[in-house]
């Protein structure tokens, strides 16, 4: 399933795929490179960078060889509020994360929660405005940390 999904994103559209809940965007750099652009830019934009783990490197340090693998974890309380006054419960999906994981190929990707999934998820409903804002927002985060 995987590699179909791979198969359709390189055919259909080289730079976004959805699936099962999360958006893929196609990187033109490194993982490490991409999570630092992703983290500089969040930093610039006024949101929170919680954590940034190295998924990689914790399965090193039990001597397990995992490819490069990092989560940022991340958010600002005047989106995420809004958000959980809607429906308090998509605070277990919050803060933020993006995963940035190379392939079986040596692609680097940046996956995130689809906004849509959430809606679906939590049963959100009449926060449609919130909702595109968030959808915008992730979409240029990882726009500008993939390009």
């Amino acid at each position: 399933m995987k590699t179909l999904s791979l198969l359709i994103a390189l055919f259909l559209s080289p730079m976004a795929l959805a699936s099962q809940g999360m958006i893929h965007v196609k990187s033109q750099h490194s993982v490490a490179d991409t999570a630092s652009k992703l983290e500089s830019l969040l930093t610039e934009k006024g949101m929170k960078v919680f954590a940034r783990i190295n998924h990689g490197a914790g399965a090193q340090s039990v001597g397990k060889n995992l490819r490069p693998t990092e989560l940022v974890i991340f958010g600002n309380p005047k989106v995420g509020a809004p958000l959980m006054m809607c429906a308090q419960s998509v605070g277990i999906d919050l803060p933020q994360k993006a995963l940035i994981w190379e392939d079986a190929q040596g692609q680097a990707w940046l996956s995130y929660n689809d906004p849509s999934y959430l809606v679906k998820r939590h049963e959100i409903a009449g926060c449609g405005e919130v909702i595109s804002k968030v959808t915008k927002a992730l979409a240029n985060f990882a726009k500008g940390a993939t390009q």
